[in-house]
């Protein structure tokens, strides 16, 4: 790397050292904010020498452990490296790792699952203490010591004020035209002074285009030259293109009953094979001049912003494949005025959020059949991610949906049970549950109707009679509003555990 080309600020080049020497400012029992947003923007070097570090240090006989906040997910090399050293002793808000949602899920990390809205606001309340240290990844720092995001900002703004001492990733991996992409630095303030987010429309600049932080904060610079997580997507299979499908259908249905106009509402999409395979469905479909506001932009929504269909799109982050990144790479100068990336506080406000009138579509793990969404918990006690942004985006809105094939596992897991194993998403915020079978819209019914769209409309063959066994039993037996048979409401998952099948044989 030149770092005189990535590096402008003379004095902060004299702060340039390896990882391993950067390593020696954690020390255990730290309080640590690390930049990472689903696969992107996370640091590439230093949580390897941290790691080495923990190792040593337990070879030693010595604890060492740190908590560790970040945006959401990081990748292997980041989240990964740490837990598999033992690490981490609390993490929070949003994880993807298999190695962490291991250690996690055996009681070994305490872990915080958390709406993304609220994670700068309880940083700046002091909700977790004193951070001692903000390990940050930019794409370059400027002349006047203005820090440049990578392809990821998260929660980096709050992780800056935060923290007592600052270690920065200079990554020379990251396409140097990234600046001026970003809308980083607004201070909202904390109530009863908090400022409005004063965005109208998904592209509206409210903020700068780098980070700021006060330099005599940062103890250390750290070169890398390395890729964000770029994992490929899989190709739509039939269920995807069927979801997508439906979607897109009830999208003209609005369309031509005036309740959306012809260009849509701003579209968010959740984190997905699925969630992607209705982007690339909207490349052929008949609406135009389409625009974005999401937290996470895939492969997919770029896509539509290359082929002319989305105007501009506003994300915290860039998460592609291997070709997306290609391509990205590949048409940066087109795509510089038409994606903006900022603080996840400003891309998960509730406030905008409601005021654009977004359209949120969110994948799920199950549904029951009265409209509650588990998007969390496998057999309601083992963490997959984690809740994310599809709360935020859920509760407020346009319109809210929840996307799944009706099976998992060949067949032996209905995605549509009886009641949810875990409740993230209640009846009262989601308004359409689309699987591979159909579509449940639910705006404007009772308990009772709901439950047959779902298990008419959605369920798998295989399981839709046994749902309205469930259903009519649980009916006649009383508590009309929402008919549960408490005994059997979880005897599914139950099933599931003891035999590996949600199906009576």
């Amino acid at each position: 790397m030149n770092a005189a080309e990535r590096i402008k600020h003379e004095g902060l080049r004299n702060k340039i050292m390896t990882a391993e020497q950067a390593a020696e400012f954690v020390q255990n029992g730290m309080n640590v904010a690390i930049t990472g947003f689903t696969g992107a923007g996370y640091p590439k070097a230093l949580p390897t020498a941290i790691a080495e570090k923990a190792k040593a240090e337990h070879a030693a006989g010595r604890p060492f452990s740190i908590g560790m906040v970040t945006g959401a997910s990081t990748a292997p090399e980041c989240d990964g490296v740490l837990a598999a050293a033992n690490a981490i002793h609390f993490r929070n808000p949003f994880q993807s790792d298999p190695t962490l949602r291991n250690n996690i899920n055996a009681g070994n990390i305490a872990y915080q699952d958390m709406h993304l809205s609220h994670v700068e606001q309880q940083m700046r309340q002091g909700f977790y203490g004193e951070f001692d240290l903000a390990i940050i990844e930019v794409s370059s720092i400027n002349a006047e010591g203005k820090l440049i995001p990578a392809m990821g900002i998260g929660h980096a703004n709050e992780a800056l004020k935060a923290a007592k001492k600052v270690i920065i990733e200079v990554n020379s991996g990251q396409n140097i035209k990234l600046e001026g992409m970003h809308d980083a630095v607004f201070d909202i303030g904390v109530p009863p002074h908090r400022k409005p987010i004063a965005i109208t429309a998904p592209f509206d600049r409210v903020g700068a285009p780098y980070l700021e932080c006060d330099l005599d904060k940062i103890v250390a610079i750290v070169l890398t030259d390395a890729g964000d997580r770029n994992s490929k997507f899989a190709d739509p299979d039939e269920n995807s293109k069927a979801i997508a499908a439906q979607i897109i259908d009830f999208f003209n249905h609005e369309v031509k009953a005036g309740r959306l106009p012809k260009n849509l509402l701003p579209l968010q999409s959740g984190v997905g094979n699925v969630a992607n395979a209705v982007m690339a469905g909207l490349l052929d479909a008949p609406f135009d001049d389409l625009t974005g506001y999401t937290e996470v932009l895939q492969d997919g929504m770029l896509d539509l912003i290359l082929a002319g269909k989305m105007k501009h799109a506003s994300a915290t982050a860039l998460s592609f494949s291997p070709d997306a990144l290609q391509r990205f790479n590949e048409n940066i100068d087109f795509l510089r005025d038409k994606l903006i990336l900022r603080p996840m506080e400003y891309t998960n406000s509730p406030e905008v959020i409601r005021r654009l009138g977004v359209i949120g579509m969110n994948a799920m793990i199950e549904a029951d059949i009265y409209g509650n969404v588990n998007s969390t918990h496998i057999m309601g006690t083992k963490m997959m991610n984690g809740i994310g942004g599809s709360g935020d985006f859920t509760r407020n809105a346009f319109f809210s949906f929840f996307v799944s094939p009706s099976v998992a596992k060949d067949g032996a897991i209905s995605c549509i049970v009886p009641m949810v194993s875990h409740h993230d998403h209640t009846e009262h915020d989601v308004m359409f549950i689309v699987t591979e079978q159909g579509m449940a819209d639910l705006r404007g019914k009772s308990p009772r109707q709901r439950a047959q769209l779902i298990i008419n409309n959605c369920a798998h063959p295989d399981y839709r009679d046994m749902l309205r066994d469930y259903y009519d039993r649980a009916e006649k037996a009383g508590g009309l509003h929402t008919p549960h048979l408490l005994m059997e409401a979880l005897s599914w998952h139950q099933r599931f555990v003891e035999t590996g099948d949600m199906r009576i044989k």
